[in-house]
């Protein structure tokens, strides 16, 4: 009957209250637990970045080598993090409300600061907010204001087009709560870099099992295949461009 239907609806709902209780019980348990934990994995950490410092570019091998942060690096991009030192997250206290990725940067030909940083906060009503460093960019180094068009898209061969700047996460603050670069970086690459820093060449892989003299005539045909792609995609982005500026 309806009346019967309507009590076990109501009875639903006070069950799920209860089993909304423990949730949050549990998150906050859980919370206290991981402030536990990030405080016993700092020594870690530190230790970690002491043997990074002395692998050469292990951080733009990383960050090259993994698929979602290599897509958003173009040639001068990747110039650049080879002076990149170190990086840190730090989580504040609490977790809850924010966190930080620091860059520790040599000095280099392309910008003064010696560390870039992005803090990603949450306020008590959950409204995100983000903040960073402003990037003292050398005379005519501005890679965030270099025109796609003066670089030469044919000769890259991981992507199609080349990127807008990697820097420009650095100064974009329109969605800091979904900041996909930000995510990545403090969830996937920070827990585990190396595991990106050794991602074996896929060339390398193709060319395993394979008899050693076949090998040299088949990747002088891969080059010539992939001038030819290059020269092919070349073509397509200048079309692209024309297409564009007659926009």
């Amino acid at each position: 009957s309806e009346k019967e239907q309507q009590e076990a609806i109501e009875h639903i709902d006070e069950v799920q209250n209860e089993i909304d209780r423990l949730n949050e019980q549990a998150s906050e348990e859980i919370l206290k637990v991981e402030q536990k934990y990030n405080k016993l994995r700092q020594p870690f950490f530190q230790k970690r970045s002491e043997l990074i410092a002395k692998i050469p570019n292990f951080w733009v091998t990383t960050f090259v080598n993994h698929p979602q942060v290599s897509a958003l690096l173009g040639e001068e991009d990747e110039e650049a993090l080879h002076y990149l030192t170190r990086v840190e997250v730090t989580e504040f206290e609490d977790i809850k409300s924010g966190y930080r990725i620091d860059f520790y940067f040599d000095e280099n030909p392309y910008f003064e600061n010696k560390v870039l940083s992005k803090e990603f906060h949450l306020n008590e009503s959950g409204d995100p907010s983000s903040k960073s460093t402003e990037i003292k960019w050398k005379s005519g180094k501005d890679l965030t204001k270099r025109s796609s068009q003066t670089q030469n898209k044919a000769s890259r061969k991981r992507q199609h087009e080349e990127p807008e700047s990697f820097f420009t996460w650095f100064t974009d603050h329109s969605d800091a709560g979904a900041d996909e670069l930000g995510e990545v970086i403090k969830d996937d690459i920070w827990p585990n870099p190396l595991q990106y820093y050794l991602v074996p060449d896929m060339d390398d892989e193709e060319g395993e099992g394979e008899e050693d003299d076949g090998d040299d005539e088949e990747e002088e045909g891969l080059e010539d295949i992939d001038e030819e792609g290059d020269e092919d995609e070349g073509e397509e982005d200048e079309d692209d461009d024309e297409g564009e500026e007659g926009e």
